[in-house]
């Protein structure tokens, strides 16, 4: 199966913590085709795609830090496509966002945090941000935490999801950071969703001057 063609276009803006004061890391806008529309994002330059799948109405590709992989790995930014969801007259983005969050739950029924951060646009679309945590994730063989920031966007047609997970030593029930993972929000930004223009090709000329 062919790939989804997949644009990263350096950045000039420096995006970052008063930590990174002296030395913020280059983020790149990233742009790729998925199912109905272009998605559009700003990712770290420390983070590498390691694998990329469509299978039937569902989307996914990971990224992952550079020298880590996609079976071991310390942070993840993954992007989702679900073909068609806007059609169900049940999902909204609160829905889809929260259901993902959810899903930790079954990892760590002892250890499980959630939080809503609440609904969010982005450019033209409705969205929502949620937040998950697992303590301990009991199926792993180290028991690792993980925390993740759920990014659910709906489209034209289409829903999609941004998830940025870290995974620290297992801990018992989590107190999730709220500042923290908003940063991470931020770093992402500008997060947009574009027509895809019959013809057009990378680097996606009528998305990219949307900024």
């Amino acid at each position: 199966m062919a790939r989804a063609a997949i644009y990263l276009a350096a950045v000039g803006a420096m995006l970052g913590s008063a930590a990174w004061a002296e030395s913020p890391p280059a983020v790149f806008k990233v742009i790729s085709p998925i199912f109905s529309q272009l998605v559009t994002f700003s990712m770290p330059s420390t983070f590498v795609v390691v694998g990329e799948n469509t299978n039937g109405p569902s989307y996914i590709r990971e990224a992952v830090l550079k020298g880590e992989t996609a079976a071991r790995w310390t942070q993840m930014i993954t992007v989702t496509g679900a073909k068609a969801m806007v059609a169900n007259p049940k999902m909204s983005p609160e829905i889809f966002a929260v259901s993902i969050a959810g899903g930790f739950k079954s990892a760590c029924p002892d250890t499980f945090a959630a939080k809503g951060v609440g609904p969010a646009k982005f450019g033209d679309q409705d969205g929502y941000v949620a937040l998950a945590s697992c303590g301990s994730v009991v199926s792993a063989p180290d028991k690792h935490s993980e925390t993740a920031l759920v990014v659910a966007v709906k489209g034209s047609a289409d829903y999609y999801t941004l998830q940025w997970a870290e995974r620290t030593p297992a801990s018992g029930k989590p107190v999730i950071d709220e500042a923290k993972w908003l940063e991470r929000l931020r770093q992402l930004q500008p997060i947009r969703l574009c027509p895809i223009v019959p013809g057009e090709a990378a680097p996606y000329p009528s998305c990219v001057s949307k900024g």
